[in-house]
């Protein structure tokens, strides 16, 4: 059994050695398990994410994109950066990728304060 720090470190860990790994090697077979180890990292943090959620369904606000790409879009745009940083290192490249990130950063920060509601007395113990 995984201590809680361990355990809640791991999808961003699978991330950085997804990113780590695209940046570092240029072979085909390690870009393909760089993409795979980011995308199954992105999967767990999003799952993680969804689970966590104390806002009552009637109050979520529906959205024009389909929620497997609105959940997936902070990872899209970290995992552009990283092909941005990769392909073009100078330049412009590294402007925009910066751009990417902080942006993918920012939704990233902005969900996870959003999953941290207060339950009301009357939620905890229904949960129970």
């Amino acid at each position: 059994m995984l201590t809680k720090p361990m355990y809640e470190i791991l999808p961003v860990s699978y991330m950085t050695i997804g990113v780590t790994s695209l940046l570092m090697f240029d072979q085909d077979y390690a870009i393909a398990s760089a993409l795979v180890m980011f995308t199954l990292g992105a999967k767990i943090y999003n799952m993680r994410s969804q689970n966590r959620r104390t806002d009552p369904l009637k109050k979520r606000k529906s959205g024009t994109l389909p929620s497997s790409i609105y959940d997936a879009s902070p990872f899209i745009y970290l995992l552009l950066a990283t092909l941005v940083f990769k392909m073009s290192p100078s330049g412009i490249g590294p402007v925009i990728g910066i751009s990417l990130m902080t942006y993918s950063l920012y939704i990233l920060v902005r969900r996870a304060s959003n999953r941290r509601h207060r339950l009301h007395a009357s939620q905890e113990f229904n949960q129970y």
